[in-house]
Order: structure tokens, then sequence, then C-alpha cells
């Protein structure tokens, strides 16, 4: 949940009352989880469980700061949570600042390898005008050549694309029965091989 509006939502209430009521104004890009949280608290979950589902929900090492900030507050109960949600607050807005620079840095190269492929397509499209150019690709050595440069630029590509991909960050708050929870299974069930 985003901890600046953790923080604008004081805490007067039960901390359990305080996130359901926070469902009504979370942020859009996790209003279905916050959602998801809010029914499981109502639905009697204990709250831990239920920050953990949501932290599973969130799938960020962000949201896991959010979280372990929230277990310690259920858990301990004291006045301190407010000044934590706070201070976090303000280390994640410098951690989205510095994710959005990197992302532009990122954004440069793959604007170039779109712009090749541009060239590369149109310098083709010109050549396929000129008979005399493919003449060399209609036999059978030429179709392989040619599938070989196409396979090439396929993998540039594909390997550009990679290196400006964003690494994520690791979780720290890991359900490790989360899979098998996903099959159908309890924790405590092993499927047989």
């Amino acid at each position: 949940m985003g901890a600046p509006h953790l923080r604008r939502t004081r805490c007067g209430r039960g901390l359990e009352q305080t996130l359901i009521r926070s469902a009504r104004t979370a942020p859009e890009p996790i209003a279905a989880e916050v959602a998801a949280l809010a029914a499981r608290l109502q639905a009697r979950w204990p709250t831990s469980r239920a920050l953990l589902a949501f932290a599973d929900d969130l799938d960020d090492a962000a949201g896991d700061l959010v979280v372990a900030a929230l277990l310690l507050g259920a858990e301990l109960r004291g006045p301190g949570l407010a000044r934590v949600l706070t201070e976090l607050a303000g280390s994640l807005t410098e951690d989205v600042t510095m994710r959005r620079k990197v992302e532009a840095d990122r954004a440069k190269p793959r604007a170039n390898a779109r712009w090749l492929l541009l060239i590369t397509v149109a310098a083709s499209a010109l050549a396929a005008l000129n008979g005399d150019y493919l003449a060399p690709y209609g036999t059978g050595v030429g179709q392989l050549v040619l599938a070989a440069i196409a396979g090439l630029i396929v993998a540039c590509l594909l390997w550009m694309r990679r290196l400006t991909a964003p690494a994520p960050s690791p979780r720290f708050l890991v359900d490790p029965d989360r899979s098998l929870r996903v099959l159908g299974l309890e924790p405590n069930e092993l499927p047989v091989p």
C-alpha cells in the first residue's frame, strides 16, 4: 500500500479498521490489491496472514517494506507506526524518483533499437524494389543467408531488450508455501510423485 497514503490516514482507530477504510482512497495502481486486503480483514483473516497475502499480491520489494512496517505495527501495537510510515514514505519517494531516472536512461537504447529496426526495414523494402539486388537470394544458398541475416537481426534485438530490461528487486517477504497454494494444495500436503 502506498506509504504516503497510509501516513495521511491517521491510526486513531485500530490498524485493521484503518486499513479497511483506506481501500476507498487507495491509489489507482494498487486499488485492487488494497481492496483484496480490506476484504480479507473484513472476512476476519488474522492480520498478519492478510498482510502477507497483500505482500504477495503486490509482488514488489517496496511493498514488502510497507507490509513489514504494518506487520510490526500489528504485532507491537505501539505508537510509532505513523512515524515509521512517514519515514518510509520519504524513502520510497526517493526510490521511485531513482527508478524513474533509471527507466528514462533505459528508454534511450530501446528508442535507438527501434530506429535501427525501422531503418533496416526501410532499406530492405527499397532493396526489394531493385530486382538485381535480390537475385542472389533467389537460390537455396541465398535463402539460407537471408534467413541467417534475419535471425541475427532478431537475436540482436532480443539481446538489446534483455540488456535494457530492469532486474526485479528481490523480495524478502516471500511465502514459501505460496506455490503449493496456487496448485490448490495445503502447505502440509505434498504431491506424491
